[in-house]
C-alpha cells in the first residue's frame, strides 16, 4: 500500500511539515522526483530544518527513508544535509537508503545550469541553478552518471567522459567561470555518498510492499510546475504528479491508494511564469510579509495571491487527490475580506478550464469574495473552535473541487494541524 502526499500548487505548499506530521502512521517515506531545488521545512525541536534531498521521515525512529530513482542527487548538498540531520542524534546508516538509479548532478550540471539561464537574458525561467535541469537532459539523453556508478572502479574515467562533452556545450555559451573547486567538493563527497546504503530501490520498495508496509511517497516541488501540465516552459524537469510515484520509485500504478494533495489557502509562486491571481499591491506584500513567504531554497520572495481554484482543480483532477491538506490558514487571520479565484475570462469568455498556453492568452481571475475571520486562529486545536467564515471559506473550496479538505494547518508548529475529518 502506498499513499502519495504532493503540492498542488507552483510548490511551497508546505509538504515537508505534512509529510512530518503523517510519517508515523508509515513505515517508508521515499521521495520520488526532483533534487535540490526542493526545500522542506520541519521544525524538530524548535529548530527549523529544511530539508533538499532526504525524505522528511527521517527524522521518526524506526521509518525507512528512500530517495528513488526518479531524483536527481547532488552528493554536496547531501552530504551537507546529513550533517545536519546527524547532529539530531539520527543515525543516517540505520534509516537512509538511495536507489542505484538515482541519477548524479555534476558539478558541470551545476554550471550548464547556470551558463543557460544567463543566455536568457529576459526570458530566464527562474532556475533555482541546481543543475537539477541539465541532469535531467543527461538522463532522457542517456548519457547521465547514476548512484550505482559509484561503485565502478571506473568512474572517475566515465566522469572525465562526460566532463568532456559538457565542456563543448559550455563553451558555446562562452561560460568562463572556474568550477575546480566545486570539483574537488564534489569528489570529497562522493566518498561519503558511497558509505550509504545504496540498493536497489524497485526491489528494495517492493519487498517492502509485499511485506505489507505502509509507504508514504512524498513529491517535491508542486502540481503546476509539472514537466508536462504545468505552466510550460516555466516548469521543473520531472513529474510532479501522482504519476511520477510510478516510474520514480518503480511501483505499479494499483499499489497507490490515497493521493492526499496539500494547497496554500491562498497561493504563491516564484521565479517567472504565469500566476493569474498574483497581488502586485499592498494586500500581496501583506500576504508575503505575514506569511514569511520566502524561498527555502533560493530566499527569493514569492510572488502572493489569492488562492486559484481553477489551477485547484485541474491539479485535483491530474492526480486523482483523494484527500486535500490545507496549510497556512492562519496567514488569512488578519484579512477582513477574502477573495477566490473562480474561473478565467479567457477572450471575452469565462472558463473553469486551465488554458494550453497561459502566457498567450493571460487569463483574468474571476473572484468570489468572502468576509474573512480577522481572528487569531492559531491556538485552535480541533475544527470546532475555528470561526465559522474559515468553515465557510472552506466549505466553498470543498464543494467547488468536489474533494474534501480533511487537515488544517494553522502554524509552522509540528502540533498545529486540525483534523477536519
Amino acid at each position: 500500500m502506498v499513499d502519495v502526499i504532493l503540492g498542488l500548487q507552483w510548490g511551497d505548499e508546505g509538504k515537508g511539515k505534512i509529510v512530518d506530521f503523517f510519517a508515523k502512521d508509515y513505515d517508508l517515506v521515499a521521495r520520488f522526483q526532483g533534487g535540490p531545488n526542493a526545500g522542506h521545512t520541519l521544525y524538530v525541536n524548535d529548530k527549523k530544518v529544511v530539508l533538499h534531498q532526504i525524505p522528511s521521515g527521517v527524522f521518526h525512529e524506526g521509518i525507512i527513508n528512500l530517495i528513488g530513482n526518479g531524483v536527481v542527487l547532488d552528493p554536496v548538498t547531501l552530504k551537507r544535509e546529513c550533517d545536519t540531520v546527524a547532529s539530531f542524534g539520527i543515525d543516517l546508516k540505520k534509516n537512509l537508503f538511495i536507489a542505484e538509479r538515482t541519477h548524479l548532478i555534476l558539478p558541470t550540471h551545476r554550471a550548464l545550469d547556470k551558463a543557460a539561464e544567463l543566455s536568457k537574458g529576459n526570458q530566464k525561467i527562474g532556475s533555482t541553478l541546481k543543475g537539477i535541469g541539465p541532469t535531467y537532459m543527461d538522463k532522457t539523453g542517456r548519457n547521465g552518471l547514476r548512484v550505482g556508478d559509484l561503485l565502478d572502479k571506473n568512474f572517475t574515467t566515465q566522469y572525465i567522459k562526460l566532463r568532456l562533452k559538457h565542456q563543448r556545450l559550455l563553451d558555446n555559451y562562452n561560460f568562463q567561470e572556474d568550477i575546480t573547486a566545486w570539483e574537488e567538493e564534489f569528489f570529497e563527497t562522493v566518498e561519503f555518498l558511497k558509505q550509504l546504503n545504496i540498493v536497489n530501490g524497485e526491489y528494495f520498495i517492493n519487498n517492502q510492499i509485499k511485506a505489507g508496509k505502509r509507504i508514504l511517497a512524498e513529491g517535491a516541488q508542486g502540481s503546476m510546475l509539472d514537466i508536462d501540465f504545468g505552466t510550460f516552459p516555466y516548469v521543473t524537469s520531472s513529474s510532479t504528479i501522482s504519476a511520477g510515484v510510478c516510474n520514480g520509485l518503480g511501483i505499479a500504478p494499483q499499489q497507490i491508494r490515497d493521493v492526499i494533495g496539500v494547497t496554500k489557502a491562498y497561493c504563491t509562486r516564484v521565479g517567472g511564469g504565469p500566476f493569474p491571481t498574483e497581488l502586485e499591491n499592498e494586500t500581496g506584500e501583506e500576504l508575503r510579509k505575514i506569511g514569511n513567504e520566502f524561498g527555502a531554497t533560493t530566499g527569493r520572495p514569492r510572488r502572493c495571491g489569492w488562492i486559484d481554484l481553477v489551477a485547484l482543480n485541474f491539479a485535483c483532477m491530474i492526480n486523482g487527490v483523494t484527500k486535500i491538506v490545507m496549510t497556512k490558514a492562519d496567514v488569512l487571520d488578519a484579512f477582513k475580506e477574502l477573495e477566490v479565484c473562480t474561473a478565467y475570462m479567457l477572450n471575452g469568455k469565462e472558463s473553469q478550464e486551465v488554458p494550453f498556453q497561459m502566457e498567450r492568452q493571460k487569463p483574468i481571475p474571476v473572484y468570489k469574495a468572502f468576509t474573512g475571520w480577522n481572528t487569531t486562529t492559531s491556538a485552535a486545536k480541533t475544527y470546532s473552535e475555528l470561526p465559522d467564515t474559515m468553515k465557510t471559506y472552506v466549505n466553498f473550496i470543498n464543494k467547488y473541487l468536489g474533494v474534501d479538505i480533511h487537515f488544517i494547518s494553522n502554524g509552522p508548529g509540528r502540533d498545529q494541524i486540525i483534523q477536519v475529518k
